[in-house]
């Protein structure tokens, strides 16, 4: 099959939360299938308000429209990366020294006074001339949150184990909604670099709502990059790290990457919101039992995902 034509699977979520049970079946298997071979899948029907992200975009635009000098206000330098903002090319990806094209806000959980990993995940910080930042964010990510829950408990049961076997170790968790900007490259540049290089995800799954250009490519198992484009309505969901430690393999952490415009024609602005599902701070990551077997034995010790989060951003530059 040729690269413009291979795509990732396609489901309907509302099958799983209200379909008949052939329509729910089919939709754990599809799911299930999908992340075991691309570390992908597009979902529809997924229940995130269309116009909440039209909302959410637009206040993301306004924001990275601001002065330089008033964007860097909003930069919480004792937790870099972890909250607020960052600035364009401070990330790079693993084991690349050279900073991706981009910039972005990080909004992450908000936990009440007295919850043990309060201090530990840190206050968000909001940008006081985009007045609505803070209501249309925090719904996102509610909303993110809640079908997130739906499609990890969907994983379990293409497992055949039980079902809040994954979403019960994303309680409380450490999820972070990234809002990125991405400027065309007449206007800034960075010799080497590109909007984001190949890299896995850190986390369970990532939610990505569509961007609002294309770029985004995914590396397949026979070593083909293709891309992963994704229409109105439609959230792209793929595997990280911990969940791919969590399975042993398994499911992959499958490479990606956010390549350049290909022409001058196609420089544009790109926006992208993707909400990293992230497992809570104390939860040990290591293979579940069913994984592991003479031919693929544990590949990983374990370990908390608070450690590996910490871990994984001193390769990212964030920690020293």
């Amino acid at each position: 099959m040729s690269r413009s034509a291979r795509r990732i699977p396609t489901v309907n979520l509302s099958h799983y939360r209200s379909g008949t049970p052939e329509e729910r079946a089919r939709f754990v298997q599809v799911f299930g299938d999908a992340l075991k071979e691309f570390g992908f899948v597009t979902v529809e029907g997924h229940g995130v308000e269309d116009a909440l992200i039209r909302r959410t975009y637009a206040d993301v635009e306004r924001f990275f429209q601001l002065p330089e000098s008033t964007k860097t206000r909003y930069a919480v330098p004792e937790r870099p990366g972890q909250r607020g903002f960052m600035a364009f090319g401070q990330e790079h990806a693993k084991n690349r020294k050279v900073g991706d094209l981009k910039e972005f806000w990080h909004v992450g959980r908000e936990l009440p006074e007295g919850h043990p990993y309060r201090d530990d995940y840190g206050p968000n910080v909001w940008p006081e001339e985009v007045p609505t930042f803070r209501e249309h964010t925090l719904t996102l990510y509610r909303e993110l949150d809640d079908a997130a829950t739906v499609m990890l408990q969907a994983l379990a049961d293409y497992l055949g184990i039980a079902r809040n076997t994954f979403s019960d170790m994303t309680v409380d968790g450490n999820s972070v909604l990234r809002l990125i900007h991405y400027p065309p490259l007449k206007d800034r540049f960075i010799p080497g670099a590109v909007r984001a290089a190949e890299h896995e995800d850190i986390n369970f799954i990532t939610l990505l709502c569509e961007g609002t250009a294309g770029g985004l490519e995914l590396l397949t198992r026979d070593g083909e990059w293709i891309p992963v484009d994704t229409l109105r309505g439609q959230i792209v969901v793929d595997s990280g790290d911990m969940l791919s430690r969590v399975m042993n393999g398994v499911i992959p952490s499958t490479t990606h990457r956010v390549v350049n415009p290909p022409s001058t024609e196609q420089d544009t602005v790109r926006y992208s919101m993707p909400f990293f599902v992230h497992p809570f701070s104390d939860c040990i990551l290591k293979p579940l039992p069913q994984t592991e077997t003479p031919d693929n034995p544990a590949r990983h010790p374990p370990i908390t995902a608070d450690a590996f989060l910490k871990q994984r951003l001193r390769e990212l530059g964030f920690l020293k």
